[in-house]
């Protein structure tokens, strides 16, 4: 006997995001569910009037209520859909010109797969699922990832907070082959990084400022006896592009010890020269005021936080942290000197961005001029139907 398929249905007017090619359906937006699907289990979404909209992956204690994996009617989702859309995930990486040993192979929607994230480091595959459907097919994307990429290390890192929402525990380890032994080193254009896989933050690094990073790296090549400041620095990537550039300086500050401790391990893996580094364990915020107060100030500083804003709930508070880190860092800065400002919060919209370090430099009494509008590299790609994959953004600013 054929199996009745699960289905869920809309309220009206609610089916027009989806027209769009949107991939989420909220649970304010629908009638009824016929058929009591499991978590993630695949799902029929169909308008009022009964037509049908999108095949989707349920997730019954999310407010994200599903995430659509299919808008045609006659695509069946199994191990051979999984197969072909991390194919086409993998053949759209390998035309790329990546100057790197790492990069990411799936972006979640932006690839047509929800909640899910994989992460190449050299020889090393990392994987985090982090939505109800993606875990429900986790075996045969874990078999078609080590089969289509032909590594055979998968390592998990599903530990972010967005699986409670799903109902989800964490979980992490290695899922197929082995698990890294000690930190995995990567060239990143010119760049040496050691990356730590099981405790770094998201997959072990932060692969999607990798072109930011080398236009950091070309800027200051440009700039002579230049005194630098990175914000927020993590294990140093653009620490490192600023050294390797030529800065004649430069100040790293991060809150972690761990982090800055591999900071270090990083500038003598490339052989650069400790006496002009320094690394300072403290809250940004706070060592901002004191070098503000000291009277320092810099020809270049980068400003790459942590996520402010993770939930729409927290868009006001973020905003005024931008603001405060945004206004320091200008009244530090030289004339003629650059500010590399970044956010990677998803609520926080490239307009409003704009607008909140307009308003810095409004209050720090700094005129500047935009010379670029930065986003992530291609490999972490962008749909126009899916705005929210837009969650990196950033402005290189000079202080006139």
């Amino acid at each position: 006997m054929k199996t009745r398929a699960k289905i869920v249905t809309l309220k009206p007017g609610k089916e027009k995001s989806l027209a769009r090619r949107h991939p989420w359906i909220f649970s304010g937006a629908i009638a009824k569910v016929e058929g009591e699907p499991a978590s993630g289990e695949t799902v029929r979404i169909v308008g009022s009037d009964g037509g049908f909209l999108a095949h989707a992956a349920f997730s019954p204690q999310s407010q994200i209520r599903a995430r659509a994996w299919s808008f045609d009617a006659q695509e069946p989702i199994d191990a051979a859909f999984f197969q072909r859309r991390l194919k086409t995930a993998l053949d759209y990486r390998a035309a790329m010109s990546i100057d790197a040993d790492a990069w990411r192979l799936v972006h979640g929607e932006c690839d047509g797969l929800p909640g899910l994230v994989v992460d190449r480091y050299a020889d090393q595959l990392v994987v985090q699922f982090s939505s109800a459907g993606a875990e429900a097919w986790r075996e045969v994307i874990a078999d078609a990832l080590v089969e289509l990429s032909g590594v055979p290390n998968l390592y998990e890192r599903s530990d972010a907070d967005v699986r409670t929402l799903e109902g989800l525990p964490v979980r992490t380890g290695p899922l197929r082959g082995k698990a890294p032994v000690g930190p995995i080193v990567i060239r990143e254009h010119a760049i040496k990084i050691e990356v730590d896989v099981p405790g770094g933050h998201k997959t072990g690094f932060y692969l999607d400022q990798r072109e930011n990073r080398r236009r950091v790296f070309e800027a200051v090549q440009g700039m002579r006896d230049a005194e630098m400041l990175n914000c927020f620095c993590y294990t140093g990537a653009f620490s490192l592009a600023m050294l390797k550039g030529g800065a004649k300086s430069v100040l790293s500050i991060d809150s972690s010890g761990p982090a800055l401790q591999l900071a270090r391990a990083n500038m003598e893996l490339n052989g650069l020269d400790a006496s002009r580094a320094e690394w300072l364990e403290a809250d940004v915020f706070k060592a901002l005021r004191e070098l503000r107060d000291a009277g320092r100030s810099f020809d270049a500083i980068v400003l790459d936080p942590p996520k402010f804003a993770p939930t729409p709930a927290t868009v006001e508070r973020a905003s005024r942290a931008y603001k405060d880190i945004n206004l320091l860092a200008l009244r530090m800065l030289k004339p003629g000197g650059l500010l590399f400002t970044y956010s990677c919060s998803g609520g926080v919209s490239p307009e409003l961005f704009g607008k909140i370090v307009a308003g810095a430099g409004t209050d720090a009494g700094v005129d500047a001029r935009i010379e670029a509008r930065l986003s992530a590299g291609p490999d972490h790609p962008m749909l126009l139907s899916f705005p929210e994959g837009e969650y990196l953004k950033g402005l290189v600013l000079r202080r006139l």
